[in-house]
């Protein structure tokens, strides 16, 4: 099915330009919903054509990518090679929101690669935890799913400016009630700051347990902060085995 005009006027006026090749949708990706379905037409057919974000808050997986994938709504579309749109299992319990894509994401078109990546995973496979989802067969409580506040990087790895967070904004909130995970980790002062909306240091708000639309969310360093920052590891263990406690405790019987 292809986008209709209305639905690419309207997307238009969200800053999001379609490529040739994007005006056709594809089925689910990932989904257990064997029933087709239209992403484009229910994505974008119950928005109205503005900039109130309605238009995202109804896409599906697939509308999403591909609006991610051909937003022009700030000026890093001018300088990225790919978008990043995020990995891992699309229901899994746990959720990893990172800040902006580096060089190295910017190639792969992956979150959290190169260095701080293997850390990550490092960290991950402590606690019995993988990003690699396996749609068939895969225990989404032992999976994570992982996104950027960003999905484009910033030039020479600049930090995001204010305006390039709040035009991301939507597809983060999407992604989140897409996966409808049981624990968020913020990891990294721009990440905390976008879904907590608070200018404290990483220091002040790691050890408690915050919540996000409703979701618990632990503040964590980031990965490449750790690399310079050896120190922290072990602060950074503390928030893992928190977080395993806040899931935990949510599935205990009341």
């Amino acid at each position: 099915m292809r986008w209709s005009e209305r639905q690419v006027r309207m997307l238009e006026e969200m800053g999001i330009r379609l490529r040739p090749d994007s005006h056709r949708a594809e089925g689910p990706v990932g989904g257990t919903d064997s029933t087709p379905q239209p992403p484009a037409e229910r994505g974008a057919s119950e928005a109205c054509a503005s900039q109130d974000k309605s238009a995202v808050a109804s896409m599906d997986w697939v509308a999403l990518r591909d609006a991610v994938a051909a937003c022009t709504a700030c000026k890093l579309c001018e300088s990225r090679r790919q978008t990043v749109f995020g990995v891992g299992h699309q229901r899994a319990h746990w959720m990893i929101v990172g800040e902006a894509p580096g060089e190295q994401e910017d190639i792969q078109g992956e979150p959290f690669v190169g260095r701080s990546g293997q850390l990550l995973d490092s960290m991950l496979r402590s606690i019995g935890m993988s990003r690699h989802a396996d749609a068939a067969a895969g225990d989404p409580a032992r999976q994570v799913y992982i996104a950027n506040t960003l999905k484009c990087r910033p030039p020479g790895n600049r930090n995001p400016e204010p305006d390039e967070l709040a035009r991301c904004e939507a597809f983060l909130i999407r992604q989140v009630e897409l996966v409808q995970p049981r624990i968020i980790l913020a990891m990294g002062r721009f990440a905390v700051q976008s879904l907590l909306r608070s200018s404290e240091p990483i220091g002040r708000l790691r050890g408690r347990v915050h919540r996000y639309q409703g979701v618990p969310l632990i503040v964590t360093y980031h990965p490449a902060y750790l690399l310079r920052n050896l120190e922290d590891k072990a602060r950074a263990w503390d928030d893992l085995c928190l977080a395993l406690d806040t899931v935990e405790h949510q599935a205990q019987p009341a």
